[in-house]
């Protein structure tokens, strides 16, 4: 099935819509479940509210689920509360379990609460197995829609055993193998359960140097594991060594997307829960404390030049310089956060190590510093012809520029040491950190080196 662009959607849904208005349900079904589910879900999510209700009279709880594990994970919320209570259920109850947690996660114990109530037993059951794991941890991301066999079977009653639960599994690529006591033995790929004898135990054919992780294990860390070692699924075991559930690769690719969001939305000072079609009022509700944060601390570098009046009044000229070099600090400051964050974020820190990291920004800081240092004192010069004010704002660029990329890289290190997610060493701080530092360099010699100034 070949991938659709946004026209080409456009032209099949006239033709569905078509059908879905004069209420010719056979051929609505026809060609509307003959998309794959990604197109149906974004055809789906630009449809008004009177549509969707048509395309939920029209297809099943299970069809919908189709759709709805497909949608966009910002609006799957309203969707879910505007279907009937009972036909939402329904819905929750046919996705895969781990999706269907994912969202309720979203809503309110009593709203939870409620849907299960509805929902039939086994599939509520399943979803409280896994409602009670904290957020962001293997626990929470894991499906329980998995096949085990037992180490003591044949091949044969192996397959006979896979062929059956084949249908409702998330995956079947690798099939995990437990012993008498549930524990996690071992994993025997696909393709090795095909080509062994019927007659072979599982023991003999199965890998026991299998690779797990422990459910309470960090979203980021599991993703990153998966990432190294191009799994397509994981264990998840508890303390014990009992297999719990699994994590697929999509489940993965989720989480690498919510974590980037997360760190884009820290680097920028914004709440992770900023979303773009919250109404003003709510965004400015949310962006508002970090904005005050950083009005005080704006407050504290108005200060610091405040400090320097003096001077100011002496060499008026210092005034018009301070934004460049205020900026450029804020700027290779936010630089060398971004490769710093992402130097923990992939792993990269732990085996470079934090002096590499710090060596190589303050080398980096030492070439861009004297470079930008060596053209702005030329531009000072021709300018304004005086050398030393060029000089001076030269010098400070580049004084300003090694310092602002070291910190920039520093920062982030010792919060990860401290185990604080470094992403809140956000870009507006690290600027304004940069702002007091730059002012305090510039100014600082500025005022050492008055009688030079003075003309």
């Amino acid at each position: 099935m070949e991938h659709l662009d946004q026209q080409e959607r456009d032209q099949i849904w006239e033709k569905i819509q078509e059908a879905l208005m004069n209420e010719q349900i056979d051929q609505f079904r026809a060609e509307f479940l003959e998309l794959h589910p990604y197109d149906q879900a974004k055809i789906f999510e630009n449809q008004d509210e009177y549509i969707r209700f048509l395309i939920y009279s029209y297809l099943s709880p299970e069809e919908v689920a189709d759709v709805i594990e497909q949608v966009d994970s910002e609006l799957v919320e309203a969707f879910i509360l505007e279907m009937n209570p009972t036909y939402a259920s329904h819905v929750l109850a046919e996705m895969s379990t781990d999706d269907a947690v994912d969202i309720l996660n979203h809503f309110d114990k009593n709203k939870v609460a409620s849907f299960l109530t509805i929902m039939e037993k086994d599939s509520a059951n399943e979803i409280k197995a896994l409602l009670h794991y904290e957020e962001k941890t293997a626990g929470s991301i894991m499906t329980t829609e998995f096949v085990v066999v037992q180490i003591n079977q044949t091949v044969k009653e192996a397959m006979r055993h896979l062929r059956k639960e084949a249908p409702d599994a998330e995956t079947i690529y690798y099939t995990y193998v437990v012993d008498a006591n549930k524990r996690l033995a071992g994993v025997i790929s696909l393709r090795d359960l095909i080509i062994a004898e019927g007659d072979w135990l599982i023991s003999d054919v199965m890998s026991d140097r299998v690779v797990s992780v422990q459910v309470g294990e960090d979203q980021e860390e599991i993703a990153q594991m998966m990432r190294d070692y191009d799994f397509l699924a994981l264990p998840v075991v508890d303390f014990q060594n009992h297999l719990l559930g699994i994590i697929t690769v999509d489940d993965v690719m989720d989480v690498m997307e919510q974590e980037a969001s997360d760190d884009y939305s820290k680097l920028a000072g914004i709440s992770l829960a900023d979303r773009s079609d919250d109404n003003p009022i709510s965004s400015a509700r949310k962006r508002l404390p970090w904005l005050v944060i950083l009005l005080f601390l704006g407050m504290f570098t108005a200060s610091i030049i405040g400090r320097f009046e003096e001077t100011l009044d002496e060499v008026a000229i210092l005034a018009i310089f301070i934004p460049l070099i205020a900026g450029m600090a804020g700027n290779t400051g936010t630089q060398a956060l971004a490769v710093a964050v992402r130097s923990i974020a992939t792993g990269e820190f732990e085996k470079q190590g934090k002096a590499s990291i710090i060596i190589r920004e303050a080398f980096t800081g030492l070439i861009t510093g004297t470079s930008c240092g060596i053209i702005i004192t030329l531009v000072v010069f021709v300018w304004k012809g005086d050398f030393f004010l060029g000089l001076l704002v030269g010098f400070s660029i580049m004084a300003t520029l090694i310092v602002a990329t070291i910190a920039g890289a520093v920062v982030p290190i010792i919060m990860h040491r401290l185990n604080i997610d470094p992403a809140v060493a956000s870009g507006p701080f690290i600027t304004t950190i940069n702002d007091i530092i730059s002012i305090l360099i510039y100014l600082g010699m500025a005022t050492a080196f008055m009688n030079l100034l003075i003309h």
